[in-house]
């Protein structure tokens, strides 16, 4: 791709950089940027800019926030003795759309993977022990895609609860085996909270 400019072949790299954004969409992106007023271009970058530097991670269960403890974990109305353990911040995002949950959420960062290099000491593991010994948790529901490696994490934490007094739950196999919860849709993950399992654990 030719570009007569280096200022618009630069802002097609920048756009293209972005996950599912290809060259030709990002070309579209940019002409349409710099058919718009100034004034939209720099509340484009101010947002992105501000959006970068002061958006915080909850001290309680590491989402995305403006504040220093998320809307979720400080809204007095919502559940504080169930918990739902998740692997990213996107699962929070489409439990939360079914308005099916109206608990706190803990997420982990991941999921243990060897192959990856990931074990439990790259994830929220050990500050979810901690959270769970401080508060009023009686259920933990565990909300992990139903691969291999999320049934590993569940098992590990499931183990590591075990001689605590708290229930532990998983999401009911509405979700398909080697799927992600992300791309469920609503009506299939609102039911699989709500048609939730005691999860027995099965010593090796």
């Amino acid at each position: 791709m030719n570009f007569s400019s280096k200022l618009i072949e630069e802002g097609v790299n920048a756009f293209s950089s972005l996950p599912g954004i290809g060259k030709k969409t990002a070309l579209r992106l940019v002409l349409h940027l710099l058919n718009q007023p100034k004034e939209v271009s720099e509340q484009f970058s101010e947002a992105i800019l501000k959006m970068r530097t002061d958006i915080k991670q909850c001290s309680k269960c590491f989402n995305l926030s403006d504040e220093p403890v998320c809307n979720i974990c400080s809204d007095p109305r919502r559940d504080h003795s169930t918990l739902c353990i998740v692997e990213s911040l996107r699962d929070v995002m489409a439990i939360e759309e079914t308005g099916q949950f109206r608990g706190l959420y803990h997420i982990l960062g991941g999921i243990i993977s060897p192959i990856e290099g990931i074990g439990p000491t790259d994830l929220t593991i050990d500050d979810l022990i901690s959270r769970i010994n401080a508060t009023e948790v009686k259920e933990v529901i565990m909300a992990i895609s139903p691969t291999i490696e999320g049934d590993t994490t569940i098992f590990y934490i499931s183990k590591k609860l075990s001689d605590l007094d708290v229930k532990i739950s998983t999401i009911a196999r509405g979700v398909s085996f080697g799927g992600e919860l992300e791309y469920a849709d609503g009506i299939t993950l609102g039911r699989s909270i709500i048609a939730r399992m005691p999860y027995k654990l099965k010593e090796e």
